[in-house]
């Protein structure tokens, strides 16, 4: 339990990373305030998928998640940037797929209920911090100031901004996704059992060596459906020549045409919005500032997926505040945190940098990893055991490279070019390669 010197603790953010933040806190007794500009329910672009590992993590959802609408997958639909296509299925539902309007008021109910003092309508625009205290101010005016605030306002936090943690992403770690989340009466998928996803996705189909850095999905929910496009921004800048409502109206109408779709793009629906892919932070939080969520960069770069480590960093930022009794000197919060988020998910971000990286240097190998993953069943078993909560991910590394020696060679010989330094791009170039057999 925390001493006096913890008054409170201010959350900035009230999405999964900060609603999280806020009632890991709550219920271990901290006083905490999680501040949002926005009211509850709100809307918020986002893909809306979570695997079942979030059960595992978070047990307390299982029953919470029955008061929201839901819709469980089991099956990837995945393509490459030829149109070449496999389907890869799970005995087990391994995502849940959900709207974000209605999962983030519940993450935000769940925190209140734990204790948490919510204050919204309050946007963030100016922080200061000494040697006691954090001061925040918002636009209308309003000061808060507390001993140690946890940052979840975002990719372009300005918590992170103003207090020096993080200047602005380069475009390279940047993902512009564009999408739209539109009722299944009006736009419907082929098959709401799966996800389709397109990596390398180029809407023009044009024949180059390397791979457009980027991706096509389309997400089922139970009464909407998720359809969306996203590049790194650099090559968003560098080689797409649209504007995103273009993008996506053009994907829209060519899944359409192919029969993966049923109807139009509905131009209300759409909305553009920004994703960091470079990687965690190195330095995720700073004296009396922890960064979680989007502000801190834990997203998934090859899949974009940000909710699952959002709410990872979040409950660790906490925990970091309550494991530190005393008040904090130095970097002494600050280095328990890092510490704990790059054991938990801190490999698996930097190894998804990697994978995205090796990938769209060269289209054909998106291609073999498609066509080679059926020839391939336990692997597949293994990845999948890992989306549903049943493998960790420290279990799936070692389990690659015990039922596959060659991949350790691989390890070793990519570690040595400064091209690789982890098992998942092993197997990426071991999937690219045909397997066993596959030349160094």
């Amino acid at each position: 339990m925390l001493r006096q010197t913890f008054a409170s603790v201010i959350v900035v953010g009230a999405g999964p990373a900060g609603a999280t933040a806020a009632r890991t806190l709550a219920s271990a007794g901290v006083a905490v305030k999680l501040i949002d500009r926005s009211a509850f329910p709100r809307n918020k672009p986002c893909g809306g998928g979570i695997s079942y590992r979030v059960f595992r993590r978070s047990p307390y959802l299982e029953r919470a998640f029955g008061r929201i609408a839901t819709h469980a997958v089991g099956r990837l639909h995945l393509e490459g940037p030829s149109g070449e296509s496999t389907i890869i299925e799970s005995d087990e539902p391994v995502a849940l797929m959900i709207r974000r309007i209605d999962f983030d008021a519940l993450l935000v109910s769940l925190a209140v209920e734990a204790g948490a003092d919510l204050i919204t309508g309050a946007e963030i625009v100016q922080a200061s911090a000494d040697s006691d205290r954090v001061v925040l101010t918002a636009r209308d005016g309003r000061r808060f100031e507390a001993p140690i605030v946890i940052a979840a306002d975002g990719v372009h936090s300005v918590v992170a901004k103003r207090l020096g943690l993080n200047r602005g992403w380069p475009p390279r770690a940047m993902a512009l996704d564009m999408m739209e989340e539109t009722p299944r009466t009006l736009l419907r998928e082929r098959d709401p059992s799966s996800l389709w996803v397109a990596y390398g996705y180029d809407p023009h189909r044009r024949a180059r060596k390397s791979a457009a850095e980027g991706y096509a999905y389309i997400f089922p929910k139970r009464d909407h459906v998720n359809v969306g496009i996203g590049y790194l921004l650099s090559h968003y800048r560098d080689a797409i020549g649209q504007p995103p409502y273009e993008l996506q109206r053009g994907l829209v109408s060519t899944l359409s045409t192919r029969g993966v779709l049923t109807g139009e793009s509905v131009r209300t629906n759409f909305t553009p919005f920004l994703v960091p892919v470079g990687g965690p932070l190195s330095r995720p939080g700073k004296g009396r500032v922890l960064l979680a969520g989007d502000a801190g960069g834990f997203v998934n770069a090859f899949t974009a997926e940000g909710i699952y480590y959002a709410m990872v960093s979040g409950d660790l930022a906490a925990r970091a505040v309550v494991d530190t009794p005393e008040a904090p000197s130095g970097d002494r919060l600050a280095r328990r945190y890092r510490r704990s988020s790059n054991r938990e998910i801190g490999a698996e971000l930097r190894d998804s940098v990697f994978v995205q990286r090796y990938l769209f240097a060269n289209r054909h190998r998106i291609t073999r990893i498609i066509h080679n993953a059926n020839r391939h069943p336990l692997t597949t078993r293994a990845i999948l055991e890992y989306a549903g909560g049943d493998r960790s991910y420290s279990s799936l590394r070692r389990c690659l490279l015990t039922r596959y020696p060659l991949m350790a060679l691989r390890l070793v010989w990519e570690g040595a070019k400064h091209l690789a330094t982890t098992s998942i791009v092993s197997l990426a170039h071991f999937f690219a390669e045909g397997g066993e057999g596959g030349a160094l």
